[in-house]
């Protein structure tokens, strides 16, 4: 559940996509692109300390593997879809038909946008109280199924171990200006589709696709 906000506009930016405003859906004069980086910048810092206090002997190289897991795109659209942001979000029709509204990168920048909004409102510890409520509280769940794993490495292993050839990824699609780029990837496993990834870059991409595919060959 959303927090109570102090400045409702807050919040009515922090869920406009920049679509919106061409329509007249919201009543915010700017999308929550700025949120987003304000979001972003909070959460890295949020997540840092929350994993330095919980593990105080993990090395370094540990701690960064996980925070990636909580914070990668996966999971932060898991949480926009538990507090249902995709059906909140102000978007034009055409992004909408597009299938906005359950796209798991819009809805990542959307829970980050979020962030920002909360930390604007109200502070760190109160944007601290909700990372814990609704992302924090999924990371004994990530490091059981060892999600904080690189997941190209870990499919290759698995795979090769398997008898099977390496993967090769190869981008089916690219979208969006330079700025703002959406690709699309798919895994091949023994020349055949083994599963596909969005992205804001190629790498990302194949880390999405990677871990769709390890659901297959029993990674996950």
């Amino acid at each position: 559940m959303l927090p109570q906000f102090n400045n409702n506009s807050f919040l009515e930016t922090a869920l406009t996509h920049r679509s919106a405003l061409n329509e007249s859906i919201s009543s915010s004069k700017e999308s929550n692109e700025r949120f987003e980086f304000l979001g972003d910048a909070v959460l890295e810092l949020a997540t840092t300390e929350f994993l330095f206090g919980k593990y105080p002997t993990e090395p370094e190289g540990i701690l960064t593997a996980y925070r990636s897991a909580l914070v990668k795109t996966a999971t932060l659209a898991q949480v926009a879809q538990e507090l249902n942001l995709g059906q909140k979000l102000y978007m034009s029709k055409g992004e909408e038909a597009t299938g906005g509204r359950s796209n798991p990168s819009l809805l990542a920048d959307t829970t980050e946008a979020v962030i920002g909004a909360i930390y604007l409102d109200q502070g760190y510890q109160a944007t601290k109280n909700f990372l814990d409520q609704h992302l924090f509280n999924k990371f004994d769940q990530i490091k059981q199924q060892k999600l904080y794993q690189d997941a190209k490495s870990l499919l290759q292993e698995i795979v090769q171990a398997k008898g099977h050839e390496a993967p090769v990824y190869k981008v089916i699609n690219e979208e969006g200006p330079d700025h703002d780029k959406q690709f699309t990837v798919r895994v091949v496993v023994d020349s055949k589709p083994a599963g596909e990834g969005r992205g804001k870059s190629k790498q990302v991409a194949q880390q999405a696709a990677a871990q769709q595919a390890l659901k297959e060959f029993g990674g996950t």
